[in-house]
């Protein structure tokens, strides 16, 4: 198996909820535990050997590139892929990214949350026919109905008991073949890819924090300042 050595951090998310101090900051360079929440990210990945990570970058997206600069300081190639004034979502902004990401599996990662996941030995959890392999966790109470299926290791629409999906996977660039340019979500190429039978999953039970509003930051903040 090829060892995945890239990953995607997507950032360019406004960060409605998190206002006011998404009125003039990217909501990734909140201050989490004397990092930004993104450094965090790039610093786990470098950890665990990937060796280039691509950001995508939309609402005042240079103060990110200012801050992180080329990576060298986390000893990891950072690129940006820059999507203007208006985010692509998931989707359409992996599908931009592509031409950074190169031919092999790569990460993508939400910057949206803290987790406690070990990447390590990534290349063992992505089977050679599988375009994507999720990674999912117990229901929160912002999403308790769920959102797929996953049995005997393999992730559908099916009816029975739903998991979140975590906002971190591994991808295959195939998964976005005969995509165009455009603003979109990959929650239908998954779901289609479902359908052949090629996205695995597994479930993940260490620590993950979704952050999406100031109290739920805090929340993230006061669990790593008590050390747990």
């Amino acid at each position: 198996m090829t060892k995945v050595t890239t990953a995607m951090l997507l950032a360019a998310g406004r960060g409605e909820r998190m206002r006011p101090f998404t009125d003039t900051h990217p909501k990734p360079l909140a201050p989490l535990r004397g990092k930004t929440l993104i450094q965090h990210h790039v610093e786990k990945l470098a950890n665990a050997g990937i060796q280039r990570v691509v950001i995508n970058l939309a609402w005042l997206g240079h103060q990110i590139r200012d801050t992180l600069g080329d990576g060298a300081q986390f000893g990891v190639e950072l690129l940006y892929s820059d999507e203007g004034a208006t985010a692509l979502e998931t989707g359409g902004g992996i599908y931009k990214a592509l031409p950074l990401l190169g031919a092999n599996p790569f990460w993508v990662v939400s910057a949206d949350l803290w987790t406690d996941f070990v990447f390590d030995q990534a290349e063992r959890r992505l089977a050679e026919t599988d375009l994507a392999h999720l990674i999912m966790v117990q229901n929160p109470d912002f999403n308790s109905k769920g959102d797929f299926n996953l049995q005997n290791g393999r992730v559908s629409e099916i009816d029975g008991e739903r998991l979140t999906y975590a906002s971190l996977a591994l991808f295959r660039p195939e998964l976005f073949a005969g995509c165009s340019a455009g603003r979109y979500s990959v929650v239908p190429l998954l779901k289609s890819a479902m359908q052949l039978g090629r996205v695995s999953g597994e479930v993940f039970a260490g620590r993950w924090f979704n952050i999406g509003t100031t109290a739920q930051l805090q929340e993230v903040d006061a669990f790593l300042r008590a050390g747990k």
